[in-house]
């Protein structure tokens, strides 16, 4: 059996980029980066962040783009996938990156202007054509919420 999942948890480390293919399917990129804390061995507290490169297409794409800015909490579910490209000194090279599948918005960073409970409002799915009479649908999008983050996890916190 083969797995390839990828869970993260972090904040966005600049906005999303957002481009459409020659196609005109929409993608987006973006950084995030998470945090790591534990105790060495002298009881001193250590951490690390690591950065991650999403990518996000379609739908994904274009709530991020509308949504999501630098500092702001993120989920990011989806797949590790690692491509080869040509760099513009002719070197080949490859970059691993996480394909996300599902998204939910988080709480934005400290110091930024938004309405309270304003990435709970469901968005407005695609605009349907004119020969298309039936009800607009809305599409709801999920969020997280990590107000006080922890500084360890504790054993009885965990739920299995």
């Amino acid at each position: 059996m083969n797995l390839n999942k990828v869970m993260l948890v972090g904040r966005l480390t600049r906005d999303p980029e957002i481009r459409n293919t020659p196609g005109g399917q929409s993608v987006a990129t973006l950084s995030l980066a998470t945090n790591r804390f534990w105790k060495d061995k002298s009881g001193q507290r250590q951490d690390k962040t690591e950065f991650h490169n999403v990518v996000l297409w379609g739908r994904l794409a274009e709530i991020a783009g509308q949504y999501l800015t630098k500092g702001q909490e993120a989920f990011i579910e989806g797949r590790m996938e690692t491509r080869k490209y040509t760099g513009k000194d002719g070197i080949e090279r490859r970059t691993t990156e996480v394909v996300a599948e599902n998204m939910q918005l988080g709480s934005r960073a400290a110091g930024t202007s938004s309405a309270p409970g304003s990435f709970n409002k469901p968005v407005s799915a695609p605009q349907q054509s004119a020969q298309n009479n039936a009800p607009r649908m809305e599409e709801e999008i999920p969020t997280i919420n990590l107000d006080e983050e922890q500084d360890e996890v504790r054993l009885e916190d965990v739920p299995f």
